[in-house]
């Protein structure tokens, strides 16, 4: 029995769909039902609480493989998780962690998955851990301007980078989950084409037929204020500037194959997210 955390979200979600088209036995932890009312009715749903220890341990029952996915910047979700794995017999983890852990120095992003990656491995349950650079679905943070303004703000100039479809990182936790070989691994996920943001602007411009405008941040704040307008925790926009930070050094774009060594094929191409998802961004319908 697989137990998938982060059901509902952008890998989540994708997991979920690999893993009925495995024909994995699997179950899905939520805190709210509904939110999962989408999902195929072959995943079992258990609802617990990553806050809560104590409704851990009955949705960790029965489960030998854990997908482990834990939002925000603190580690408490992580430690609760890995207690209950380690109470209920949890015989492999697959985490998701990020590609930020591999910086020299270190970058903030890093430090608070370099800590949970820690923690699952003075657990002693093997683990495989898959660290993905940038996702596409972030673009889904440019709504607002573009609903609102039709522009893009871009932090980062001439920075370069690979974005990876959430698609492709659930189709190698699915790999991990169901097939042997992958504890002990840590797996480097990019997806092969390196963008600035201009660049991705007009590939979703093309896609959806629509002119969006590229205007460059004035101010670091700024990038934070538009992806969060109703403000963010110091320390998390203090680690987003950082990051777009160090995103407008690279001007080369860090990516790997990764991808296509696992699957057997290419990384899924940002025009293909953006024909998926073209809908998102359209004008919202007015009455």
């Amino acid at each position: 029995m697989i137990l998938v955390t982060g059901a509902t979200g952008n890998v989540g979600r994708e997991l979920v769909h690999e893993l009925t088209a495995k024909d994995a036995e699997f179950r899905v932890l939520v805190r709210d039902p509904a939110r999962a009312a989408t999902l195929p009715g072959r995943a079992e749903r258990v609802v617990a609480d990553l806050d809560d220890p104590a409704t851990l341990t009955p949705a960790f029952d029965g489960v030998d493989r854990l997908f482990l996915l834990t939002p925000g910047i603190g580690t408490a979700h992580t430690a609760h998780a890995v207690a209950a794995a380690q109470a209920t017999g949890v015989g492999r983890i697959v985490h998701l962690s990020s590609f930020n852990v591999l910086g020299d120095p270190m970058p903030a992003m890093g430090r608070w998955h370099h800590e949970r990656e820690e923690m699952i491995r003075a657990s002693g349950i093997p683990a495989t851990f898959l660290r993905p650079g940038g996702f596409m679905t972030n673009a889904l943070d440019w709504l607002p301007t573009i609903h609102e303004e039709g522009f893009v703000l871009d932090p980062v100039g001439p920075g370069r980078y690979a974005p990876i479809d959430p698609a492709d990182i659930a189709a190698v936790a699915a790999l991990a989950l169901t097939e042997d070989g992958h504890q002990g691994k840590e797996y480097v996920l990019t997806g092969e084409e390196t963008f600035t943001f201009a660049e991705q602007v007009q590939v979703l411009s093309q896609e959806i037929g629509r002119p969006i405008e590229v205007r460059e941040a004035t101010a670091p704040d700024e990038a934070v204020r538009a992806r969060f307008p109703g403000g963010a925790p110091p320390a998390l926009a203090d680690a987003i500037i950082e990051g777009f930070t160090l995103m407008r050094a690279d001007t080369t774009g860090f990516r790997t194959d990764t991808v296509r060594r696992l699957l057997g094929r290419a990384p899924r191409t940002f025009a293909d997210w953006c024909a998926r998802n073209a809908t998102a961004f359209q004008p919202p319908v007015t009455t």
